[in-house]
């Protein structure tokens, strides 16, 4: 018997191994592949110049502006109500009560619906019905805000990216002992005061990287913004929130399915998935970073 649950557990391991080394060598043919591709065309000039000869030649500034941008309001949008719905989901509400149970039935609503979905539903509800309706209230009917922009693509990322911030804000709020709570009431703090104060600064290390990972989730994603505000070339950068923009996600995208020569656009494309990839990888070892540096000092 012992020499069978032997056998069944080293053979467990093994299977194991293999699947982890499978899939760290296919993570790693992937980055060998697009690194060999676009090394030669990815430079400085790359990063900071404008695209040119109908998209074969120049770079991916506009892109990566685009991209900043976009994350940028993306966030100013997503994080701070994700994380007061986690705050009233863990704190005020009861886990057991109707309106408790309807916002987490929407929170895994939300996380299911694809991409695309979400897409066309800033298409529908942001730009045709809010932004149609900002210009017939304010612009007597003058097209401005019914249309692509990247306000409601950002908006629609946030949608997006809005149940892993509830999610992981209200496991990290979850992490805090209860006794923490019970002793700052006992002393007369207000549970307001007990939330900022005990509870918010405790969780702070797992919100952010939390957080991060949506943002950097959000920065790849191309479906969501697809019809709502997403440009293939602009001349110039977006200076105002009604402006298209450029995206890194959305450039490759284009590129590899609409260029007039892919043949001759498929360094660039490689170079341009290079740097969203430099991206993500950017934005997952700052989660880390922080993250190991706030527990050192807890």
């Amino acid at each position: 018997m012992r020499k069978m649950q032997k056998i069944t557990g080293g053979l467990m391991v093994g299977v194991t191994t293999i699947s982890v080394m499978l899939i760290i060598a296919i993570i790693l043919v992937i980055l060998v592949v697009i690194i060999n591709g676009g090394k030669e065309y990815f430079s400085w000039e790359f990063l900071t110049a404008f695209p040119e000869d109908g998209m074969t030649k120049g770079g991916i500034f506009p892109a990566i502006y685009g991209t900043a941008l976009l994350v940028l309001i993306m966030s100013v949008a997503a994080v701070p109500f994700g994380t007061i719905t986690a705050i009233y989901l863990t704190e005020y509400a009861r886990e057991n009560s109707f309106l408790s149970r309807t916002i987490r039935f929407a929170i895994k609503t939300l996380a299911m619906v694809p991409s695309i979905i979400f897409g066309l539903f800033g298409l529908g509800f942001f730009i045709k019905f809010v932004g149609g309706g900002m210009d017939q209230a304010f612009l007597g009917g003058q097209l401005k805000w019914a249309q692509p922009n990247i306000l409601w693509a950002s908006l629609t990322m946030a949608l997006l990216t809005l149940p892993v911030v509830i999610v992981s804000v209200e496991e990290s709020l979850r992490t805090i002992p209860r006794e923490l709570r019970e002793a700052s009431l006992a002393l007369g703090a207000t549970k307001w005061q007990t939330i900022l104060r005990i509870i918010l600064p405790g969780a702070r290390s797992s919100i952010l990287t939390g957080t991060i990972l949506a943002i950097s989730r959000g920065a790849g994603e191309v479906a969501p913004i697809l019809f709502t505000g997403a440009a293939y070339y602009l001349a110039t950068l977006p200076v105002s929130v009604s402006d298209q923009f450029m995206s890194l996600g959305y450039h490759i995208y284009i590129m590899s399915t609409q260029s007039s020569n892919v043949d001759q656009t498929l360094p660039i494309q490689f170079a341009t998935t290079m740097v969203l990839l430099l991206l993500t990888f950017l934005l997952n070892f700052t989660a880390i970073i922080i993250r190991a540096r706030l527990r050192r000092t807890k």
